[in-house]
């Protein structure tokens, strides 16, 4: 063994570490001895380790000089430690200044500790770093040629991230520098729970100029629609239900200058806000059209704030100026004092004075819109692939779904695949606004297409696509992500309503299934019913449709207790109506908003189940007071009489009464007693006289008031303006 020690390590290294670890004292000792002499005695030492088998390593260092020192020291290697450090150390270890710990020892294989307390349950949480929330809300913008890393920047999430959800879209990208298509781009983003908008560039395309876009917005029965007739020479005001616009319609006009507007006429109605919105959406300039002879109203104003919302220029177009009570003045000063700088006021509003009964005026319309269109400079890509917009959409019993739309930029053509909203499908045929079939359509061009899969909504964007492979995905990304978000609301609105659902009073709920005749006008209902909710009937819209009530709508209703409301579709078939009847299902069919409205309202009020309020039935004056001696205490002791007479309505019995004296209240409680005539009677109409005695109550005076109060129940009351706005106040 000490040889195997002396082969391994070496004396010299040794006896360094016998010296280094000496104190003060003994390394000025051993310095005294020179190096030579070190030297010489460890080349013997080696020599007689050669020489001499059974040296021992040991017994050489107890016969020499260090033993002293190795006896007291531990053998410690410090390689920077001076004299004065060494010394040091040495006190603060013996004043005890510094306590070493002895280390534990690590590696692979050392033996780990038993713990004796139980383990603690830590609380679960998520390896996802976002939810799907967080990007609910966040709209991402998108082009064609973005890269990854792009992409990544734009979404917060890793690069990695995107990568996986690429394949597993099915696409291969070999660098995250290299670009994507906008298809693609959009289903990475939708599959992180983000909403997208599509940004086109025109570089390098053939930009030409187009036709304007007209809206022509304003209140209910205003002109807008005769206005629009006397421009194309028709009369389609005359066919409308009611004599009120109710459909948002699409036709091109060529005027008499040679130039053609396309041109977009909206509703007034209040409950057909959406379809004003979507109009403001996607036309060039607005024809605010105002009626001379009834001035601005609530639909007008509400015109010009979708207008302002859109950033979109005005024209106003003051109409019916051949009445003899038309005061155009009138007007301009309102819409002035409204906001709208018109050019007579020194702003850039033209206004223009027309009559859609006698034509007058419209040749100064039509150069109003031309002028404008040329100072907006309006032009739009024509050649690649087409971007539109879907003004309204209705299902047609032998073509299918049909989808109005304008095309914005570039050019429809039949044939190709198309995403619309959530829906897919190839374009089978493309009609124009007469129904003559074209084989494309070019920018501000409003058509009628047909070949989708299913019916899109409206206000929904068309974009063409290379395959039905891509069109496929594409649509089944968008319902997944509706379908989510929608989960989400709903999760969302329970939550919501459990927390407040001690403080909101119990409601009646009254369900109702909507079929109408195009998607638009399904959504304005929609909308204009959920308006009539009140603190105590919800109106629960459970099913909304586009064509003719089937026998599915009947099952449903019956299902769910619900009432069907037609608008604007043929009546169901007898045996249907038979069927409805016996299930105890109401069908209401209506062609006008206003009869709906108010059919659904008188509803309401009667579900209602009403407001519990206390209310004056009769008042009694006190004429004279009798007191009535008590014979014994097992008898009754002394009761006072209150001689009164009934001076408006009737005082009952079994009805709380109220003392007033003065104006303020002295006494309610219940009554004890009522008689007419010396005989007890329940009630006591006006001008009779009669005796009453209050319960535990005697403090009555000549000249008193005494009420009769009863709890009766409030019902709601339907509301409708001159404007069309509807609400149940409660």
């Amino acid at each position: 063994m000490a040889w195997r020690g002396v082969g391994k390590k070496g004396i010299n290294a040794s006896l360094i570490r016998a010296l280094a670890s000496t104190p003060l004292g003994h390394v000025a000792r051993i310095n005294s001895a020179s190096t030579a002499d070190l030297a010489v005695k460890s080349n013997l030492i080696s020599v007689k380790c050669k020489c001499t088998p059974d040296f021992s390593f040991s017994s050489f260092l107890s016969r020499s000089r260090y033993c002293k020192v190795l006896k007291n020291e531990a053998l410690i290697r410090y390689f920077h430690a001076s004299s004065e450090l060494l010394a040091r150390k040495k006190n603060e270890e013996a004043l005890g200044l510094k306590i070493h710990k002895k280390e534990k020892p690590r590696g692979k294989f050392v033996k780990r500790e038993k713990k004796t307390q139980p383990p603690v349950e830590a609380p679960y949480v998520s390896k996802l770093k976002k939810s799907s929330k967080s990007l609910q809300e966040k709209t991402v913008e998108i082009f064609d040629g973005m890269t990854i890393v792009e992409l990544a920047k734009r979404t917060g999430e890793r690069i990695a991230a995107l990568q996986d959800i690429l394949i597993n879209v099915g696409e291969s990208v070999d660098s995250e520098f290299d670009p994507l298509s906008i298809d693609i781009a959009e289903l990475i983003a939708m599959e992180l729970g983000a909403s997208v908008k599509r940004i086109h560039a025109s570089e390098g395309a053939e930009i030409l100029s187009r036709p304007p876009i007209v809206t022509v917005m304003g209140h209910v029965d205003h002109g807008k629609t005769s206005l629009l007739d006397a421009l194309r020479q028709t009369s389609v005001a005359a066919k409308e239900a009611g004599g009120i616009t109710q459909h948002l319609g699409a036709f091109v006009v060529r005027m008499p200058s040679g130039a053609s507007i396309t041109f977009l006429d909206t509703p007034g109605h209040a409950a057909f806000s959406a379809m004003r919105a979507r109009g403001a959406a996607v036309t060039d300039i607005v024809v605010l059209v105002v009626a001379a002879d009834d001035g601005v109203m609530p639909q007008t104003l509400e015109a010009m704030a979708h207008a302002k919302a859109a950033n979109v220029p005005i024209v106003v177009a003051v109409n019916k100026c051949d009445k003899p009570a038309a005061n155009p003045d009138r007007v301009k000063i309102q819409l002035a004092s409204e906001g709208l700088l018109l050019e007579e006021m020194g702003g850039d509003i033209q206004v223009v004075e027309v009559s859609a009964i006698k034509k007058t005026g419209l040749d100064n319309l039509e150069e109003a819109l031309l002028l404008q269109a040329e100072m907006m400079n309006l032009k739009a890509r024509l050649d690649g692939l087409a971007q539109a917009y879907v003004v309204e959409a209705r299902l047609d019993k032998g073509r299918g779904p049909l989808a109005t739309a304008i095309v914005k930029a570039g050019t429809l053509v039949c044939g190709q695949y198309v995403v619309v909203g959530l829906e897919w499908g190839r374009i089978r045929a493309i009609r124009d606004m007469v129904g003559k079939a074209i084989e494309q359509a070019t920018p501000a061009t409003p058509v009628e297409i047909e070949g989708l899969k299913g019916l899109p909504m409206a206000g929904d964007d068309i974009i063409v696509v290379q395959s039905e492979e891509r069109a496929r995905m594409l649509s089944a990304g968008r319902k997944k992500k509706f379908d989510k978000d929608r989960l989400l609301k709903i999760s969302s609105g329970r939550a919501e309503a459990l927390e407040q659902s001690e403080e909101v009073p119990q409601r009646a709920e009254m369900p109702i299934i909507v079929k109408a005749d195009v998607q638009g006008t399904v959504q304005a209902v929609t909308d204009a019913l959920k308006t009539l909710n009140s603190p105590q009937v919800f109106v629960n819209v459970v099913h909304v449709g586009v064509g003719p009530i089937s026998q599915s709508d009947v099952d449903l209703a019956q299902a769910c207790g619900a009432c069907i409301i037609g608008f604007n579709v043929k009546s169901p078939p007898s045996s249907l109506s038979m069927a409805a009847t016996q299930a105890g299902i109401k069908i209401l069919m209506h062609s006008v908003i206003y009869h709906l409205l108010e059919a659904i309202g008188n509803m309401i009020v009667d579900k209602a189940p009403g407001t519990f309020e206390t209310q004056v039935a009769g008042e009694a004056e006190v004429l004279d007071i009798f007191e009535l001696k008590g014979k014994s205490k097992a008898k009754g002791g002394d009761v006072k009489i209150a001689g009164c007479r009934v001076i408006d309505g009737c005082v009952s019995r079994s009805s709380t009464m109220r003392l007033l004296r003065s104006g303020e209240v002295v006494f309610e409680g219940s009554c004890t007693s009522l008689k007419q005539e010396q005989h007890d009677v329940e009630k006591v109409g006006k001008g009779n006289e009669c005796g009453l005695v209050l319960c535990n109550c005697d403090n009555f005076r000549v000249g008193d008031i005494i009420q009769c109060l009863e709890q009766v129940v409030r019902k709601p009351k339907f509301i409708s303006s001159e404007s069309g706005v509807v609400r149940i106040e409660c």
